[in-house]
């Protein structure tokens, strides 16, 4: 049995002095711990050891490191001593006087609930209950000491506590201080309530708890949370981390040996994971409060009262500088208000993780998704080496996390709140350098955008550093939102084969757009979406039918063209340009659209009509006073809509009307009106046929400019002449190539295959070769195309078809070059046509008609044109076409194979 005793006193002894405290714990039945108030710190505290009587000791737990000691169970009525006292006592105020102080400096003295002596003595409540006894060998010499004897008598006499018959077994607890399986009994438990006392509390955020009825004596952690701790290093001192011993004192005297409920919620590494209900509050959303605790990423998700409790108490703390926070600065404390939280409109998605936004300013700016990381390459990729990275195409589920942002956002208003600004990094040997990035929470619709993402396997959630508060402040919902995913296998997480997206890329592929154009062409009308806006009017499309990349033009306008970077300088952009471009990727970009294939370029590039919601884009140009009509728009059936934008917006004067001038009616009616063939021979020099029957010529007017151009140019080189090897062709640049003649003349790169294998296009002459790079050079900006554009026009025969059949067409050309190559002729322009002007040329001596001259060889066929000022040309060639299919000419050797074969063979009538 615990005794306490003070030892008789003789004479008479000075007043004992009455001194006050607040019971913070009871040891047993005639210990307590008394606690004062509470001044910039945990109070001081001392134990008081109640005289004259006698309890029963508690069990107390071997020993640790003593492999001989044992568990010493409770002695009879010990606990139920301890639990009166403990109901009675726990928190209350407590006047006490000491009567007797040991060598050892333990302090015997009496207690009264109550600011006085007048109150409750509280040996005489526990004799009175048969709970403690008087000491044996105490004569009743004093008042007190008689009181306790009656009382004692009493008890006895009422049979009660250990007066009572039997052993007091019964009052012996069973308790368990480990349990084998704790994952099993936590889940034993089902989320539900355990009443249950607290009896130590280690920190303010770990508590050892007796559980009831069953006396499991078990260690609790707060669930989601942290307080500071105490260091313990070996043969060292307790060093306490700041505020740790305030946490400690906050807990405890809200908790210690107070009747709790507690929700068992998880187990990790052998730790229970809990919060505590108490009738006044929750202790874990408390301590964050004030700032004792900071929330905990690992444990937060097991906190079944709502991670976002948790996070709103601690941003409280932080927002106040409450303690632990006291030198916090908020990720967003430089911004104002309404740079933190904004409304925009989504104009463009970036990969998987970050989207354009257009502010209220009409400013744009980059978000970035909050905490989440799109996804990578993982490991070894099978990435061919030979072939660049397309990282939207390439990287797993990539594709498919775009589109579903894009899908969602583009063209929608966004609710934005910046959750932190992560500052510009320097590029590493394995991290690229990074800009400044605004981080920030996307929501539309109530819908947090991240956490929609995440929660389908498209993005993971970016793990951080405890004390980095540089994250989402809808952390617990991302990670939550993994956790679902993985359990589902959604995405990224699941375990069947990743998507592939073979998307071919045709932009520029010249042999692969030919073999394209017809099926696009008899599509009609095509799904495409818009994936990058180069201008105004060029565009690259995904076809997701086709799963093909291409490059598309805006059939029938002309668009300002933007500045281009040309080697050795910058070409600024015509006025409206960027206008153009702005306007374009505003109304279009990453949007679903309809496109109308009608036909291609020399590059490879497509041109049509493209419509978003029923707007035909290239209308949408002119009307915006951002394009003109171009004549090749002449055939379209969008024509008199694009006259009729076009002429609403010249009346406005502005952009690029805005120094547009009326021409007088009286000059204009006659062109309108005109059923006559226009004739205007000039004389020109044909200096290369094609394959495909087009030539090139020279103007002779301009023939001595040529002349003494390339005589200067070449006494310039011949003076400086160039490295070999030094200049490096680029597709497009101008330079100065030598010809098998030796003499070098101008000319444009039109590939460049290798060093080896530069094909390069003469620009005063037309003709094209294939040179090595060591004979070509940079051209002398004193003989650039500023100071004499190419000499070298294209065009074509009017009124003539050219044989599709390779032999047919070899036949026409080889007789052209024979006639007419090298030679001076006379040129007329008949009508403008895709490529290049249709016109009709004639021998200049005898002026007869080139092209009427093919026909009646029988070499080519007509073209026959329906407008009023060609017929009487057009009846001539006719008419020269059935003399020569009488007489069995060339193409007609075998009749007139028109009605049969004509598709078959590449011909139309």
């Amino acid at each position: 049995m615990a005794s306490a005793a003070a030892p008789g006193h003789g004479g008479s002894a000075p007043p004992l002095t009455v001194q006050r405290g607040i019971v913070k714990m009871v040891l047993s039945g005639c210990a307590i711990i008394v606690r004062g108030q509470p001044r910039g710190g945990p109070p001081p505290e001392r134990q008081i050891n109640l005289s004259n009587i006698r309890a029963g000791n508690l069990a107390r737990r071997a020993a640790a490191g003593q492999p001989d000691a044992k568990d010493t169970p409770d002695e009879p009525w010990g606990f139920p001593a301890r639990e009166f006292l403990r109901k009675k006592l726990i928190g209350k105020e407590v006047c006490f006087t000491v009567e007797y102080k040991t060598p050892q400096g333990r302090e015997y003295g009496m207690v009264y609930l109550g600011k006085d002596t007048s109150g409750e003595n509280i040996a005489e409540s526990l004799v009175a209950e048969g709970l403690a006894s008087r000491r044996e060998g105490i004569r009743a010499n004093n008042p007190e000491q008689s009181r306790l004897a009656e009382l004692e008598e009493q008890a006895k006499s009422a049979k009660k506590g250990m007066w009572s018959e039997g052993t007091g077994s019964h009052t012996i607890r069973d308790l368990k201080y480990t349990i084998e399986n704790p994952r099993h009994f936590v889940d034993s438990m089902h989320q539900k309530p355990v009443n249950a006392i607290i009896e130590h509390v280690r920190d303010g955020s770990v508590v050892r708890a007796l559980l009831l009825p069953d006396y499991y004596l078990v260690t609790v952690m707060l669930s989601g949370i942290k307080c500071p701790t105490f260091k313990r290093e070996a043969d060292a001192p307790e060093v306490p981390e700041p505020f740790a011993a305030e946490a400690k004192f906050f807990t405890e005297s809200r908790l210690l040996q107070r009747d709790v409920q507690i929700v068992l919620e998880s187990c990790h590494n052998q730790n229970i994971l809990g919060t505590i209900l108490h009738p006044n509050g929750n202790i874990t959303e408390l301590l964050l409060k004030e700032g004792f605790a900071r929330c905990v990423d690992w444990s937060i998700a097991v906190y079944t009262r709502g991670a976002d409790k948790l996070r709103a108490a601690e941003r409280f703390a932080k927002e106040r500088k409450l303690r632990i926070w006291r030198d916090y600065v908020a990720p967003t404390a430089n911004l104002d208000q309404k740079d933190k939280q904004f409304v925009a409109k989504v104009m463009q998605v970036l990969n998987a993780d970050a989207i354009v936004v257009k502010l209220n300013s009409g400013d744009h700016k980059t978000i970035h998704l909050s905490s989440i990381r799109p996804p990578r390459l993982e490991g070894d990729s099978t990435q061919d080496k030979n072939r660049k990275l397309r990282p939207l195409y390439d990287i797993p589920y990539m594709f498919e996390a775009r589109e579903f942002l894009r899908k969602k956002l583009i063209g929608k208003k966004v609710n934005v709140t910046v959750d932190y600004i992560r500052p510009a990094s320097s590029a590493t040997e394995t991290v690229p350098a990074f800009s400044e990035r605004t981080c920030a929470t996307v929501s539309i619709g109530g819908i947090n955008i991240a956490e929609a993402l995440v929660s389908k396997g498209l993005a993971t959630v970016i793990r951080y550093r405890q004390d980095d508060d540089q994250r989402s402040s809808h952390y617990d919902e991302l990670l939550a939102a993994e956790a679902r995913a993985i359990k589902n296998g959604k995405g990224l997480h699941s375990k069947k084969e990743v998507p592939i997206h073979r998307v071919a890329d045709i932009s520029g592929d010249t042999q692969k757009a030919k073999q394209f154009l017809p099926f696009l062409q008899r599509a009609g009308r095509s799904e495409a979406v818009v994936e990058y806006v180069f201008s105004g009017s060029r565009l690259k499309l995904f076809m997701p039918k086709e799963t093909c990349l291409i490059t598309f033009l805006l059939a029938g306008i002309e668009c300002p063209r933007g500045a281009r970077n040309l080697p050795g300088l910058v070409q600024e952009g015509e006025p409206f340009s960027e206008e153009a471009t702005h306007f374009t990727k505003e109304l279009v970009l990453q949007r679903e659209v309809e496109v109308e294939v009608e036909s291609m370029d020399k590059a490879g590039n497509f041109i049509g009509w493209l419509h978003i919601e029923g707007l035909n884009l290239s209308v949408a140009l002119v009307e915006h006073a951002l394009s003109k009509v171009h004549f090749t728009a002449e055939r379209s059936p969008y024509y008199k809509a694009l006259l009729a934008a076009e002429e609403a917006a010249r009346q406005k004067k502005e952009k690029v009307w805005s120094h547009y001038e009326e021409t007088p009616v009286e000059e204009v009616v006659p062109v309108l009106e005109e059923k006559e063939r226009a004739t205007n021979y000039k004389p020109v020099f044909v200096t290369e046929i094609t394959d495909d029957l087009h030539f090139y010529v020279q103007d002779v007017e301009t023939g001595a400019q040529l002349e003494k151009l390339m005589e200067n140019m070449r006494a310039e080189v011949g003076s400086h002449p160039p490295v070999e090897g030094s200049y490096a062709p680029r597709r497009g640049d101008f330079c100065i190539a030598k010809f098998v003649d030796g003499e070098w003349y101008r000319a444009r790169v039109e590939k460049v295959e290798s060093a080896a294998k530069v094909h390069i296009f003469y620009i005063d002459y037309g003709n094209k070769e294939t040179l090595p790079a060591t004979r070509l050079a940079t051209l002398p900006p004193a003989f650039s195309t500023r100071v004499l554009p190419a000499q070298a026009t294209e065009y074509k025969f009017a009124f003539i078809q050219v044989p599709q059949d390779d032999d047919a067409r070899a036949d026409a050309v080889d007789s052209v070059v024979r006639d007419i190559q090298n030679t001076q002729c006379l040129l007329n322009v008949e009508h403008l046509g895709p490529g290049c002007p249709h016109v009709t040329l004639q021998f200049a001596d005898s002026k007869s008609d080139v092209g009427l001259g093919l026909v009646k060889e029988g070499l080519v066929m007509v073209e026959v044109r329906k407008e009023k000022q060609f017929q009487k040309v057009i009846t001539e060639y006719l008419n020269a076409q059935e003399t020569a299919k009488s007489a069995r000419l060339n193409l007609w050797r075998y009749g007139d194979f028109r009605a049969d074969d004509a598709d078959e063979f590449g011909y139309s009538r």
